[in-house]
Parts: structure tokens; sequence; C-alpha cells
């Protein structure tokens, strides 16, 4: 008897370190951390309109996974081309001047290890500022089956541009405190990522960012971090905040409530007596996606959802064209 419980002793000694040799390697980065922060330079042909409107989209691209984002089903390559296609196709003809994305992924293996910033940086984008907010050497996500877990992840939220980008900042918002450690090690951070644009000799700031999804007063500190953030830069600089909030705008204990009050402040594409859905993109039923911008000094000229990009990501896009004052 001795001998047996000596032997499952052993044996489960020898699992125990394997699980902790597997949970320490899958949550270890895979970059250094002075990557993160990024701002790139491009030398592809572009074509840039001499005019003084400018135009602007935000769109989580959800790594270019359509309706079965974080899904336990198998995602074909074909999917994600198809869909890359689409998002090349729709972007070529709309031609904005800066696009902001959330949920891009630059080597994963989920999405197959195309760098589908660098993808769509061919069509023109000769500035590019990339914070990367997930590097995980493994991620067992879905949990069920392992077959579709996620596996390697480096992604993020990346600015794109045909003006010049500097002063880029990556900075990490307040995580979940409350969330499990195993969970702390292997989630994603959440970011502000803040960079200069230069427009017509006028420097404007940006703020691209993907607040919380799960954990609303974490969402709620996130958002009060962020509005300080913008509140700081709109005293001296045109300032555009835009992204992915994940608050309701018809939630009327949401936190995005706030910025909506927000004296001097614009919503692009948004009329509270009709709202537009940006998720999700099959069926839209509710508006989680802004660009919100200072009024003293942008002039709003249009703004919309982007329904024609159809399923390629479970969001849909919003764009504000403007003027600068």
């Amino acid at each position: 008897m001795r001998k047996v419980l000596k032997y499952l002793f052993r044996v489960l000694l020898l699992l125990i370190t394997a699980l902790l040799v597997f949970f320490f390697w899958a949550s270890s980065a895979t970059l250094n951390e002075k990557e993160y922060s990024k701002l790139i330079l491009n030398t592809y042909d572009e074509v840039v309109a001499n005019d003084s409107i400018f135009s602007i989209v935000t769109y989580n691209i959800g790594y270019l996974s359509g309706m079965t984002n974080n899904l336990p089903i198998f995602k074909p390559k074909e999917l994600f081309d198809k869909n890359l296609e689409k998002v090349l196709a729709e972007t070529k003809k709309l031609n904005p001047d800066i696009l902001a994305f959330q949920e891009i992924d630059y080597n994963s293996k989920r999405s197959y290890f195309v760098n589908q910033q660098n993808e769509i940086a061919k069509l023109g984008y000769n500035y590019v500022a990339q914070a990367i907010n997930w590097d995980k050497n493994y991620v067992p996500f879905p949990y069920w089956p392992t077959k579709m877990h996620f596996g390697k992840i480096v992604s993020g939220q990346s600015i794109l541009s045909k003006y010049p980008l500097k002063e880029h900042k990556r900075i990490v918002l307040e995580k979940v405190l409350s969330a499990a450690f195993y969970r702390k090690a292997l989630y994603l951070e959440r970011l502000a990522q803040v960079v200069k644009v230069t427009l017509n000799k006028q420097e404007v700031i940006l703020i691209n960012v993907h607040l919380e999804a799960f954990d609303k007063q974490t969402r709620v500190n996130q958002f009060e971090e962020v509005l300080e953030l913008f509140n700081n830069y709109k005293e001296e600089y045109p300032t555009i905040l835009l992204g992915d909030f994940n608050s309701l705008a018809r939630d009327k204990k949401g936190i995005i409530k706030k910025m909506f009050l927000q004296k001097g402040v614009g919503n692009a594409a948004f009329n509270k007596e009709n709202i537009e859905n940006t998720y999700d993109s099959k069926n839209a039923f509710e508006r989680i996606d802004y660009i919100f911008y200072t009024k003293n000094t942008i002039e709003y000229i249009s703004g919309k959802v982007l329904i024609e990009f159809g399923e390629s990501s479970d969001h849909l896009p919003v764009e504000m064209k403007f003027k600068l004052k």
C-alpha cells in the first residue's frame, strides 16, 4: 500500500510540476516589452487628397474572425482571407485618411499568423502607430475543445495614417482586480493609445481605446482614466477620442452617458433619437463604438456607421469627416 501511495504521490507531483511549467511558459511574453509601443514608417504608394476635409474611422476588427469571434468553433483560413479581402476592398473605396483599429492581430495562431496591420497599410498608409496589448505564448481559450485554443497571440491596437504621426504613447489602463491570478496572467491589457497626427501643419491628438468588456466597475475606472486624459489634451490640442468603449448607448447607467454630457464635445454619427448601432455586425442591436471630438477646434462635417463592411468583424466601423478650425 505504501508503494502505491508513494507512486501516486510522485505522479501527482509530476503533474503539478508539468502544469506549473506549462502555465509559466504559456503566460510569458514572446517579445521584448520595448517592442510594445512602436512607430512604423512605410514607403507604399499613397493617394492623399489635397483638401481641408479629413476622414477618420474607428474599427474593432475582431482579428477578422467575423461573427465567430471567441466561439469554440473551427475557423478556416479561408474565413480570414475572405474577411481581409472585404476590409481591403471597402477601405480602398472609402479611402479614409486615418484608421484606428482595436483587436488587430500581428502574429497570432488564431488568425494564421497574418500581420493584419501591415496588409491594410499596403493600401497607402505610410505612418503607423502600433500598441501591443496581448503577447502570450499560449492562450487556452476558448476553453473547450482544446483544439480551438487561441494558442500564441500577439495582438493590439493600431493607428494607420496618411499623415505624419509622432509622440506615440501606450498607456495601460486599470486591470480587473478581482480576477483570478491565472486570468490576470493570460488576459490582455486594456490600453489608451495616444499619438499626435499633423494635419495641415496642425497637431491633433488621437486617443484610441478598447475598454474592459466583462467587468463593469473596471470599465468605469478605465473610462475615468481616459476622460482625464482627454480633458488634459483638449486644453491645448484639437482632440479625437475614439474606439470600442464596451458601454451601451441605451444603458441609463452606462458610463458612456458621462461622455455624452461633456460640454463642447461632439459625438460622430450619433443621434440620441435614432441611434445607429455598431454591434453586432450581423444584426446590429447596440452602440458601443464611438468617435468623440472637441467642438471648439474641430468642425464636424458628417459621420456614419459603415454597414458596407458587413460581417468581416463582429463590430461595424464608424467614420467621421471633419475640418480643423
